[in-house]
């Protein structure tokens, strides 16, 4: 018996042994086959989609559009940052007319029009820029706009006004001008007064105007300070008090 149990034991260990020894020379295969098969690993798949591209997140609204947008807000008509010279003189033309009594003096929207002005590039000596530049203001108040006694009446019955530029503006070349970056503009205007009564009732109803203003849009132009306005952008350099005809 002890025998024959030990004969048992001695078979089991001798299998054991073989196969241990036959799974090693599997594993062996294995990773001799991987190693020598020459094969490259497979790419990664890609998980972009076919023919996919960036989405593109709509514009928003430029900060820059106008040197000072809030001024709306007092009734006034903002000025335009562009070197486009029809966008800028209908939005001057708009501008000499454009104001709400209740929200803002004569005088305030006078000093804000006056920011709207650069030199006329013709006067060589800063001194006579200036000197004709405060004439060109002068005009304006003295031959443009709603006169002072107009304003207090309107101002009385809570009135404002609204321009708008209505149909073509008409182009005339500015005389001596060698630069070619100066050019007036005319259109026809409609004024639209809107007055109150003591019962607080309103009325509105509108005038024409034919009116012309001188614009440069180009080098020399003074953009208005710490605003996003650059050198070359389109300012005023004079309102007439009449239409320049072509």
């Amino acid at each position: 018996m002890t025998t024959a149990r030990n004969t048992r034991r001695t078979r089991g260990l001798v299998w054991a042994i073989v196969g241990g020894a036959v799974l090693l020379v599997g594993i062996l295969a294995i990773i001799l086959a991987s190693l020598f098969s020459g094969g490259e690993a497979p790419a990664p798949a890609d998980t972009t989609p076919p023919d996919s591209t960036p989405a593109t997140e709509p514009a928003g609204p430029r900060d820059d559009e106008f040197v000072d947008a809030s001024v709306a807000d007092k009734g006034w008509a903002p000025e335009p940052i562009t070197t486009d010279a029809e966008t800028y003189v209908r939005a001057a033309l708009a501008a000499a007319s454009t104001f709400d009594t209740r929200l803002s003096s004569r005088a305030e929207w006078l000093a804000n029009l006056d920011t709207w002005f650069t030199p006329d590039i013709r006067y060589t000596s800063e001194a006579d820029r200036a000197s004709d530049m405060q004439a060109s203001q002068l005009e304006l108040r003295q031959g443009v706009v709603l006169p002072e006694a107009e304003w207090e009446s309107l101002a009385n019955e809570d009135g404002r006004v609204t321009a708008t530029v209505i149909g073509d503006v008409e182009f005339t070349e500015v005389p001596d001008d060698a630069s070619g970056d100066m050019t007036i503009g005319t259109a026809d205007v409609t004024l639209t007064f809107t007055r109150s009564d003591n019962a607080g009732n309103e009325t509105s109803y509108d005038e024409a105007a034919r009116v012309s203003v001188q614009v440069l849009c180009g080098d020399g132009s003074v953009p208005t300070p710490e605003t996003a306005q650059q050198a070359g952008d389109c300012k005023v350099v004079r309102y007439f008090s009449g239409s320049v005809e072509p």
